[in-house]
Parts: C-alpha cells; sequence; structure tokens
C-alpha cells in the first residue's frame, strides 16, 4: 500500500489532496491513509470519524493522517482517537514538512487567523478526474451567523495572476480540456494582491495568456460581488461555460438577514436576470438551506419560490445544522423533522427544475467532456450517457436523443480527441 487520499467536502478539499498526494510521494510515506475532513456540517464530522475508525479495522498497520476543515477547528476531537497517528492543520497540510513524521508532534495545527498568503502548488494533472481544479483563492473574511469555515480556512487570500496562469497552462500541456477555478469565496478574490485585481479581471488575464484552454468553469459565486469585467466575459467569451453555481442559501429576506448575507432575495433575482439577458443559455444551481433558525412557514415558502424565480436548475439543499461556536446556534431552532421535510420540499422542486431543463435539450446539439467510458457532461454541467467508449477529457459533439429525470442520453456527432 501507497498513500491513500479519502476526501470529504468541496472543491478546494478535492485539489488539496492532490497537493498532499505529492507532498506524501515525495517525502517517501508507504502505507500511509490522508483523511481530509469537511466541518460544513455536524453530519460532516461524524461520517469523518466513522471513517477512520473504519480506516483503521481495515489497516491495522497503516498510518492515518487527519486533515482539514474539521481537524483545523476541533484537533482535540480527533487527537482523542486511538486510530489516528497524526493531526495536521489546513496550512500545514500543505507543507512538504509535515509528511517527514520524524518528530515527536502529534498535532500540528496553528492559528489559521495567522495566515496572510496562499501558496500556489503546482499539480500535473488529476487522478480518475476528467477536469482539473485550480485555487484561486483561499479562506473568507465575511462571518455568516450558520457557517463555521472562517475558522478552519482563515481569513481571504488570493494566489497571483501569474501563478494561476503558470498552473492553468501546465494542466493544458498535460492534456486537460477544463479547469475549474475554486476556492472558499472566489468573488473576493485580489484586494489583498498587488494592483487589486478582481476575479474578472484575472479570468480574462488567464484566458488570453493560455488561449489554448478550451472551457473554464467556476465554482460558487457571490452574486452581489460580481464585477463589471466578470459580466463582460459571461457575455462575450464563450469558454466560459454556461453554467454558474449561487451561494444563495435562502430566498426570503428576513432569514437572509439573520444569516448575515450580504445579498437579499431582489438582488439574487436581478443576478440572474442580468446574466440571463447577457448570455440566454445560462443555467444556474444555488446552495439553500432549509430549517435555518426562525424560519417560518411563510420564509420558507419565499425560498421554495425563489428556486422559480431565480431559474435554479441544480439545487444543493441542506437541512441547517447546528454549528457551535456559530451565532446560529444560539438563535431559536426549527425542529428537526421540519427542517428535513423543508429540505426535501426544496430538492423535489429542483428535481423537477432540473428534469424540465433536461427534456428542453432534446434535439439539441452538445459539446461534451467525457467523465468515463460512455458518460459525460455537456456545457451546462448536464450528464450525458451516449454511444460510444473514450478516453476521459474528450470532449465530443454530441446529438441529444432522450431526458430522463436526472441524465441525458445522446449520440455522438464528432469527436475531438484531448490536445
Amino acid at each position: 500500500m501507497g498513500v491513500e487520499i479519502v476526501t470529504f467536502g468541496c472543491r478546494l478539499n478535492s485539489y488539496e489532496s492532490e497537493v498532499m498526494k505529492d507532498l506524501a510521494a515525495q517525502a517517501g510515506l508507504t502505507d500511509t491513509v490522508i483523511v481530509n475532513t469537511c466541518a460544513v456540517t455536524a453530519e460532516a464530522e461524524r461520517q469523518a470519524r466513522q471513517t477512520i475508525r473504519r480506516l483503521r479495522r481495515n489497516n491495522p498497520d497503516a498510518k492515518i493522517i487527519v486533515t482539514g476543515c474539521a481537524a483545523q477547528v476541533k484537533p482535540e476531537q480527533f487527537a482523542a482517537m486511538p486510530e489516528v497517528d497524526r493531526i495536521l492543520g489546513n496550512e500545514e497540510k500543505l507543507q512538504a514538512a509535515s509528511y517527514g513524521l520524524d518528530d515527536d508532534a502529534r498535532v500540528r495545527v496553528n492559528d489559521i487567523m495567522s495566515v496572510r498568503e496562499t501558496a500556489a502548488h503546482m499539480i500535473a494533472g488529476f487522478e480518475d478526474r476528467a477536469r482539473a481544479f485550480v485555487q484561486v483563492q483561499q479562506g473568507c473574511d465575511h462571518r455568516c451567523t450558520f457557517c463555521i469555515i472562517p475558522f478552519g480556512r482563515g481569513n481571504s487570500r488570493s494566489v497571483p495572476i501569474g501563478r494561476v496562469v503558470e498552473q492553468v497552462r501546465e494542466l493544458v500541456r498535460n492534456g486537460y480540456n477544463e479547469v475549474v477555478l475554486t476556492g472558499v469565496d472566489i468573488t473576493s478574490y485580489g484586494p489583498d494582491l498587488p494592483g487589486r485585481p478582481t476575479l474578472g479581471q484575472m479570468i480574462r488575464r488567464l484566458l488570453a495568456n493560455v488561449p489554448e484552454l478550451p472551457r473554464l468553469r467556476l465554482s460558487s459565486l457571490d452574486p452581489v460581488e460580481i464585477d463589471d469585467d466578470l459580466f463582460r466575459l459571461i457575455a462575450e467569451e464563450p469558454r466560459l461555460l454556461p453554467h454558474l453555481h449561487i451561494s444563495l442559501q435562502a430566498g426570503d429576506d428576513m432569514v437572509l438577514k439573520r444569516m448575515k448575507r450580504r445579498h437579499l432575495r431582489s438582488d439574487a433575482i436581478a443576478f440572474v436576470e442580468k446574466v440571463k439577458d447577457l448570455r440566454p443559455d445560462m443555467v444556474f444551481g444555488a446552495d439553500l438551506i432549509a430549517g435555518f433558525p426562525t424560519e417560518t412557514d411563510d420564509m420558507f415558502k419565499n425560498t421554495l419560490r425563489s428556486v422559480e424565480e431565480c431559474d435554479l436548475t441544480y439545487l444543493h439543499v441542506f437541512p441547517y445544522s447546528e454549528r457551535p461556536g456559530t451565532p446560529a446556534a444560539r438563535m431559536p431552532q426549527v425542529p428537526v423533522e421540519v427542517r428535513k421535510e423543508r429540505a426535501a420540499r426544496l430538492r423535489a422542486a429542483g428535481e423537477a427544475r432540473q428534469a424540465a431543463f433536461l427534456a428542453s435539450r432534446i434535439g439539441t446539439e452538445a459539446a461534451v467532456l467525457m467523465e468515463k467510458p460512455g458518460m459525460g457532461r455537456t456545457e451546462h454541467f448536464a450528464p450525458v450517457l451516449l454511444d460510444t467508449d473514450v478516453a476521459p477529457g474528450t470532449i465530443l459533439r454530441a446529438r441529444i436523443t432522450g431526458a430522463g429525470a436526472d441524465q441525458l442520453t445522446g449520440q455522438t456527432v464528432d469527436i475531438r480527441t484531448a490536445a
């Protein structure tokens, strides 16, 4: 056994797992499992602990290293587990020295709020992935009342544009046709860098400097932090794919205020309308929390209506989960069963919207990035089954012939081999 990485949570964790895999290999580690945890919900932490116990049962002689947001926020919780050999914080996990395992420091977790810069780690490729993720930003300066992630990731800091360009160029050289720009709060990109570039300015320079990159996606966006350069790219740049994911969280103004979000319901609707005017084929996803503290039936109905009013196609729905130490955990709580019921209603609304969108694609053509044999995703991130078997990362031109509740079917028209 070499080094195995078990990843929970977000795209940024997926990126960082690849960095850790390289660092561990360079350190010569063998017979090691690294668990990259998530702290976004209590359930994510529970799953991590359960996984660690299972890994120890299945690998009694392996070294188990635990890192990620849950380890950063609650290192003592994992230090109390006899199955764990070492705990690394979110800063330490990206440092080569952390993988020497030649000292007695079992817990290496610093004050993440003291970190002021984010290093750009070069990755040659992503194992078993058709697309590559590139970190452009880390941390968050906002303090939403439900969220503990800033205490796991620290304050916002940005990767210099030149380093982003360098990494994307290397990934394209290694055959990747699609790159996803990721971070904790990517719309806050740039104010800590010389010249204070915006996210849109960085993307414009990236695409100009890497003209050979066919497809670019963005991770979650804050609807009130989109700069004019990014709006222009949405309108004019076909390589920026027509699928945006919004950090929405709720569709009721009182709930949004109590969440300490920076947008109101009208802001989210106006953002979608502006983007659709610029790019009519754009589709939207969103994160939504069901049963936030103090949420009444009428407040929930406003969020439910926002699924249609914001023209949402893909939903990530979470029943509210208390995070000790956050302001929301001290607010009057909605009963757990009510949270689950509301989450189910939101998911049903999302499934209906997705099914309608997929049905609307029948008879059209799409550029499909293959993820595995016979399966890929369109420009709009819709999954599609195809009548072909080509290498992951290949872009196909396909005609959409059918649609189910959660995926399309199609026939290959043309193949563009990976660069």
